[in-house]
């Protein structure tokens, strides 16, 4: 009654009725069944009503005394709980749910959403990073979300503090996937209560937790697989040494998906796992063309992002680039003001930085102000 590690990659034939539905709930509810387990026993007894009733007397078998399975109201609590919140049951298998995630070892058999679930159809990226980020992570997490968005493509993170906040926020209008630790009803950190909202009416909310459940540290590491697994590409923005967003990352590794990274200063902390991930193979990530030139091939032929640097545009970053060396000087100032200054959206602003610093030209101080390279 352990979870397994591998389990067969065919997903179970879905539920087609209301009591088939139940059912699943109820086995993926019950105690030690995970979704290797799940699609263990389900391929083994047939049907979720099947597995069920064989549950206890496996338990017994594998030395556990008192076995119960999930009780039915539990199930009906949870249901009435989707109701009042609007969520969707999506069944492994069924047309609904998430294609690229039905290859996936540990799959989640079942997810809640809470929105538009077309979205899940479209080719997407994700986006993550530090909750502590600077102003410049921030500002190229913005950057790279809105071209990408603009693109075709659906951006997916984490609705954590920080970098995945500022990735929906400028995905809001083409299409983003917020994928949560708990219960798709439970919004955190309750500072994103609007953010949450927002979503739910322009984008789609996600999670395989039980209703109303409050996430737990536990529940973070087994969220980004769904994160990654949901994606093409993760471009991991900032990220300190020990982060979730590099489990995100090798999740996405071991999922086949490209990893990218932004780099970033080697005494910043914020970007030592960026760097390390560039290290070691990762793409490194300036701009949106770089991510989309990453993706597979058949993914490239949607519409171009603004930023992408073609001949008719090189100029227009030669001429931003020229004003950020003339606004720059020995003595440091914030992006805020840098921005303010120069004839430049916040989504050119953050690429046209990296490629600047790239080139030594400029260098960034603590508190994320910026002057001219000494």
């Amino acid at each position: 009654m352990t979870e397994e590690q591998l389990s067969s990659i065919h997903p179970p034939l879905p539920p087609t009725t209301e009591e088939d539905r139940f059912s699943w709930l109820r086995l993926l509810r019950s105690r030690k069944v995970g979704p290797a387990t799940f699609r263990r026993l389900m391929r083994e007894h047939g049907s979720a009503q099947n597995a069920l009733a064989a549950l206890p007397e496996m338990a017994r078998a594998a030395g556990i005394e008192g076995y119960e399975i999930c009780p039915p109201g539990v199930i009906e609590a949870e249901l009435r709980a989707a109701k009042a919140a609007k969520a969707r049951l999506l069944c492994l298998g069924a047309a609904d749910f998430p294609e690229s995630l039905v290859d996936l070892q540990d799959a989640p058999p079942l997810l809640w959403a809470i929105g538009d679930v077309s979205l899940l159809k479209r080719p997407a990226v994700a986006l993550v990073g530090a909750r502590n980020c600077s102003s410049l992570g921030s500002r190229m997490a913005r950057g790279l979300a809105a071209e990408l968005g603009q693109s075709g493509h659906v951006i997916v993170s984490g609705m954590a503090r920080g970098i995945d906040t500022s990735a929906h926020l400028a995905a809001l209008e083409t299409g983003t996937i917020a994928v949560m630790a708990g219960g798709v009803d439970v919004i955190y950190p309750a500072e994103n209560t609007d953010l949450a909202h927002e979503i739910a009416a322009k984008g789609v909310r996600l999670s395989e937790q039980p209703m109303g459940v409050t996430p737990q540290a536990r529940h973070f590491p087994r969220r980004n697989r769904i994160i990654s697994g949901l994606a093409r590409a993760v471009v991991v923005v900032e990220a300190a040494a020990k982060s979730g967003s590099l489990i995100t990352a090798r999740d996405a590794l071991d999922q086949g998906r490209e990893v990218l990274a932004v780099p970033g200063h080697p005494f910043d902390a914020r970007a030592a796992g960026c760097n390390w991930l560039i290290r070691d193979g990762a793409t490194l990530v300036r701009s949106a063309t770089d991510v989309i030139e990453a993706l597979p091939s058949q993914e490239r032929s949607l519409p171009q992002p603004v930023h992408q640097e073609t001949a008719p545009n090189r100029p227009r970053v030669l001429d931003l680039h020229a004003q950020i060396l003339d606004r720059l000087g020995p003595s440091p100032i914030a992006e805020d003001q840098l921005l303010r200054d120069i004839s430049a959206t916040a989504g050119e602003l953050g690429p046209a930085l990296v490629d600047l610093e790239l080139d030594g030209r400029i260098q960034r101080q603590p508190g994320g102000l910026l002057s001219l390279a000494s």
